[in-house]
């Protein structure tokens, strides 16, 4: 896979602002209003002013050839289930002047979320964070286990095919940052490993089924209620539910924390729904196996700050991670 467009430079993040500013004429908003680029991941983020209603809104511009506008309407109808159904906080869809969900312009689908306060859950409330997190976690799962989803709903997987196959999503983990002959040996025995365990995990409905696909603290929004809400659904399809927690913990693998965040976790999942012992044993699993994909991702993305934030450093930390996940009993 070559980088992803919004990678691309050449000032593609200049015409991807020009296409958010021609999309607001398809909304109910004051000539005014204004768009500011807050993110750029998989897609580009904008938040939305009007100064004459005082109104403030999200616009997601999606990247080029990621979802189809299918597959875009079939995420906001679980995310709306979710709020509707099962009382999770997630944003509210805003259509435009004539009613489109998923609207076009400038050769790109784009989306309006409702503004949600809050913000992601400070540093001094981690552990606490973490356990809210497993606590909506399980939630999400249990309604994706009863939802019936409506007639065309359609999302990729994260199975092991889109992983690390021939057409792996975010590209291959051999072409990430900094993979040299060296790392490349251990990964490769990490990816034997990985493969042989899931393998033997299986995909039973227990264990694989929609779920989010990058529940960090980071789409998380804590504005001090009951419980956060849950945005940016962009990567939801078909995965291990384990899989939830090891997105949880992006990034931040290494970190002498972990094991404590985990069990944080665990405790606020378990307080909603069981979780087995065998789905215990491959937390690590998992977690090496969002890793290895995450390599993946900082190669192909060197458009977003934190890919190339990290860089070969996040290789080389992934394979310190192997090896001790590959000694350990």
């Amino acid at each position: 896979m070559e980088l992803h467009d919004l990678s691309a430079g050449d000032g593609v993040l200049e015409r991807v602002g020009e296409v958010a500013r021609a999309a607001l004429e398809r909304y109910r908003v004051s000539p005014a209003a204004t768009v500011t680029l807050i993110n750029v991941s998989e897609n580009a983020t904008f938040r939305v002013d009007d100064p004459e209603t005082g109104g403030r809104s999200i616009l997601r511009v999606h990247r080029l050839g990621y979802h189809s506008a299918a597959a875009i309407a079939s995420e906001l109808a679980w995310l709306e289930a979710l709020r509707v159904e099962e009382g999770v906080r997630t944003p509210g869809v805003i259509g435009s002047a004539d009613g489109e969900r998923v609207v076009r312009a400038g050769g790109r689908n784009v989306v309006m979320f409702e503004f949600l306060p809050g913000a992601e859950p400070r540093d001094d409330r981690l552990v606490d964070g973490f356990k809210q997190l497993g606590a909506v976690t399980a939630r999400m799962h249990r309604h994706a286990l009863r939802w019936r989803r409506p007639s065309g709903f359609t999302r990729f997987a994260w199975d092991w095919e889109a992983a690390f196959g021939a057409e792996s999503r975010w590209g291959r983990w051999q072409d990430g940052v900094g993979v040299d002959d060296a790392a490349r040996a251990v990964l490769l025995r990490l990816e034997h490993r990985l493969r042989e365990r899931i393998g033997r995990y299986g995909r039973s409905a227990e264990r694989f089924g929609l779920i989010h696909a990058d529940m960090r603290l980071a789409n998380l929004l804590d504005d001090g209620g009951p419980e956060p809400s849950v945005i940016d659904f962009d990567d939801c399809g078909f995965g291990w539910h384990v899989y939830d927690l090891a997105a949880a913990l992006s990034f931040i693998e290494h970190e002498p924390v972990v094991p404590e965040l985990i069990d944080a976790w665990l405790d606020g999942y378990r307080g909603e729904e069981p979780l087995g012992a065998d789905d215990e044993r491959e937390i690590w699993t998992f977690i090496l196996f969002r890793r290895l994909l995450l390599v993946a991702w900082i190669g192909s993305h060197q458009g977003v700050d934190i890919a190339r934030e990290l860089g070969a450093g996040y290789t080389l930390g992934t394979c310190e991670l192997a090896e001790r996940y590959l000694t350990s009993p």
